[in-house]
C-alpha cells in the first residue's frame, strides 16, 4: 500500500490550514498552525503574485493531502469521477468522502486518515459482515461498516471513539451504538464536505 511517510505537519503550513492528519493532536494548541502560521522552510517566502496555475495545485495538493492519497491514486479517483454523470467536482468530492479510511474517521472509528488506513489494513473492519483490508475501497448507500469481532479490534476502536467523542458525525453517516455500526444512509453532498476548497480549479488543471 503506497502512502506518505513525511512529516504531517509541515504539510498543514504549507497549505495554511489545518489537515487534521494528526488526529486528536489537531484539536489542541500543539497543532503545529497554532505555533507555528507559516510555511515550513530555513527562510521566510517572499510575497509574489500567484498565478492561474498556482491556485490550481495549490487546491489540487490540498485535496490531496486532506485525504491522504498520493499523485497517481488521486488522478484515478479524478478520471473515474469524471466518467461519472453529473458535475465532476462533486463526485470527485463524494467519491473521497466514500472511502473507507475517510468514512472509518468520519465515524470516530478512529483519529485520523492515516490511523484508519492502518486500522483497515490490519483487518479490524467488516463491510457488511465481511473482513475488508482495501482502505480505497468506495462505499455505496446502505453498506455497514463494523468492528471485527475480535477483541482487539473492539478495544481499538472502543478507545479511538471516546478520543472522538466531540467529533460530529456527518449527516450522510449513521452510528448505533448496540450493537456498534457505522452506516452510510445517503449519498455525500458538497455541502458535507468541511474542507474549505475549489474543485472547479482542481477540474481545470487536471482537464488540462
Amino acid at each position: 500500500m503506497a502512502r506518505s511517510t513525511g512529516p504531517k505537519c509541515k504539510l498543514c503550513r504549507r497549505e495554511g490550514l489545518k489537515l487534521f492528519l494528526k488526529g486528536t493532536r489537531c484539536d489542541t494548541a500543539r497543532c503545529a498552525i497554532e505555533r507555528r502560521e507559516y510555511p515550513p522552510g530555513m527562510h521566510s517566502w517572499p510575497k509574489r503574485k500567484v498565478t492561474a496555475y498556482g491556485l490550481q495545485l495549490r487546491e489540487k495538493q490540498k485535496v490531496k493531502r486532506y485525504y491522504g492519497l498520493l499523485e497517481g491514486q488521486f488522478r484515478q479517483v479524478f478520471f473515474r469521477a469524471e466518467r461519472q454523470k453529473g458535475n465532476t467536482g462533486e463526485n470527485l468530492l463524494a467519491a473521497l468522502e466514500r472511502r473507507l479510511d475517510s468514512v472509518v474517521t468520519s465515524l470516530g472509528f478512529a483519529r485520523s486518515r492515516s490511523d484508519a488506513r492502518q486500522l483497515v489494513r490490519h483487518g479490524h473492519f467488516l463491510v457488511n459482515g465481511k473482513r475488508v483490508t482495501v482502505s480505497s475501497l468506495v462505499l455505496d448507500v446502505g453498506d455497514e461498516i463494523t468492528p471485527a469481532p475480535r477483541e482487539k479490534s473492539k478495544a481499538a476502536v472502543a478507545a479511538n471513539l471516546d478520543l472522538t467523542k466531540g467529533r460530529q458525525v456527518p449527516s450522510w453517516l449513521e452510528l448505533s451504538g448496540e450493537p456498534l455500526a457505522g452506516r452510510i444512509v445517503r449519498m455525500p453532498t458538497r455541502e458535507d464536505v468541511s474542507l474549505p476548497v475549489q474543485e472547479q480549479l482542481i477540474i481545470e488543471l487536471l482537464s488540462k
